[in-house]
């Protein structure tokens, strides 16, 4: 049984669910990593996450508290076509990179449809993926690391996005089709 109050704080977070900013996770293996990318996701509302392994992931229960319940987490097996596909709406394809041609994170526009792609912390991207890029972005570092926790880069650059929506009032108007929030909505009451 879901109370009123339950029923409508669904209502809102589909409502203001960003449709066109989604995270693909290129063969990210710690499931202790995917726990984190997927509540921040959460946190943020993305509407969905897709990830590449040679093996079923596995979301560690409690670092994830229950967000991948309400997250939508999608294998993805040809990795061509699905920036094909991609990118034939629109989306631009944002990869995170240690790389002399990579540009600060925050020169890109997120209010555009965005696909955020983070690479394992050992080798970050895959090739296809660097192929595909339509912003190569880096977290500056001030010290003697290299580069961020997979987890807290994706943190970084999802706040980072959605406060460029929230100036650009994209929280304030629902981006799911109709249809969506409808199914969408059913499927969470039956939890």
């Amino acid at each position: 049984m879901v109370t009123s109050r339950r029923l409508e704080k669904m209502k809102q977070v589909l409502k203001t669910r960003q449709w066109d900013l989604r995270v693909f996770m290129d063969y990210v293996y710690s499931e202790h990593n995917l726990a984190a990318i997927v509540r921040t996701a959460d946190a943020v509302n993305v509407w969905r996450l897709y990830y590449r392994h040679q093996k079923k992931i596995r979301i560690n229960k409690e670092i994830a508290m229950k967000a991948d319940k309400w997250m939508f987490i999608e294998y993805v097996d040809e990795i061509e076509n699905f920036y094909k596909n991609l990118k034939s709406q629109w989306y631009q394809i944002v990869a995170t990179l240690l790389d002399d041609d990579t540009i600060d994170f925050r020169e890109v526009d997120y209010t555009k449809p965005t696909l955020i792609v983070l690479g394992n912390e050992v080798d970050g991207v895959s090739e296809i993926t660097k192929s595909y890029a339509d912003k190569k972005v880096s977290i500056p570092m001030y010290w003697m690391s290299q580069s961020l926790n997979v987890s807290v880069a994706n943190a970084v650059m999802l706040y980072e996005a959605q406060r460029q929506r929230q100036l650009a009032w994209m929280y304030d108007k629902m981006q799911i089709p109709q249809e969506v929030y409808e199914e969408t909505l059913k499927k969470w009451l039956e939890f």
